[in-house]
């Protein structure tokens, strides 16, 4: 990989950062914005609350920090939390250095850490973030006290064929009605009344990602994680076979606490009642 990420042109950038302001109008107001120099180039970050274990939030793919708006005042009440724009996706960060292979993508956000001065984390990420979440545990664990993974794609099982195919379609075509239908599929309901899920169409329309394969570790590197793990499966997603991702890592990790969620989709928590199960779980396993 010898290129880096960027938008499509100036039109699409300012479209996409009036999308952004929207969604991120419904996150509490931070406490600091930073904006954080790693080897591979500029990380956005904001923080929320101010206290106990650092919580770190890891957002899904284009996602960005405003996906976790639901999330965030619950767990900032009781802890610091530090919500990441990830480097090398569309959002307020800025990639400057390609990424050669995934260890320089956990080595980005160990620098991240490190500027900080965060140690102890309780690294939490949502679909890709929980796939950052493992590659952290694996290549750089030296900061993390404990991971937690939501609905985590392609750590212990791969996307199903369907999204490959419903993702290629609507990558060749290229329209909004198409991706909607893809967002609305993998959701598991339409979530566009959702400034949030309209800021990642706007990501996929107007950003052009660089980054290596999203690919599942292997078996060895799974089974190297010694960190302690949370890992939460939507029952009704579709974005992977969620019962025999849950079953492989519990066999590869068997420290890991592992839970199916049986009537949630791949968004973990759309609806309260599991929102408000995930923030137990989360707050229950942090010091």
């Amino acid at each position: 990989m010898n290129k880096i990420g960027g938008f499509r042109n100036p039109a699409a950038e300012k479209r996409y950062f009036a999308a952004y302001d929207r969604a991120m109008a419904e996150c509490p107001e931070p406490g600091a914005v930073f904006d954080v120099e790693t080897r591979h180039g500029t990380t956005r970050v904001y923080r929320y609350g101010d206290g106990g274990t650092p919580i770190v939030l890891l957002p899904g793919l284009l996602a960005t920090s405003a996906c976790f708006a639901a999330l965030i005042p619950a767990l900032a009440s009781r802890h610091t939390v530090y919500a990441i724009d990830t480097l090398g996706e569309a959002g307020r960060s800025v990639q400057k250095v390609p990424f050669k292979e995934v260890r320089d993508r956990a080595s980005a956000l160990d620098d991240v850490f490190e500027n900080l001065g965060l140690t102890g984390v309780r690294l939490v990420g949502g679909s890709t973030g929980g796939w950052h979440a493992i590659n952290q545990a694996i290549h750089a664990p030296g900061r993390l006290d404990s991971i937690a993974l939501l609905d985590a794609t392609t750590v212990s099982a791969p996307f199903t064929r369907k999204v490959f195919l419903y993702g290629l379609v609507a990558a060749v075509l290229d329209s909004d009605r198409l991706w909607r239908r893809f967002l609305t599929w993998s959701a598991g309901e339409d979530v566009f009344d959702q400034p949030a899920a309209r800021l990642v169409l706007a990501g996929i329309r107007c950003y052009r990602a660089r980054v290596p394969f999203q690919a599942c570790p292997a078996e060895e590197a799974l089974r190297s994680i010694e960190v302690p793990t949370l890992a939460l499966f939507g029952g009704r997603s579709v974005v992977h076979d969620s019962a025999a991702a849950a079953a492989r890592l519990e066999s590869l990790l068997p420290h890991a606490d592992v839970e199916i969620l049986p009537d949630a989709g791949h968004y973990l928590y759309l609806r309260p009642r599991d929102r408000e199960l995930i923030i137990e779980r989360i707050l229950g396993t942090v010091a």
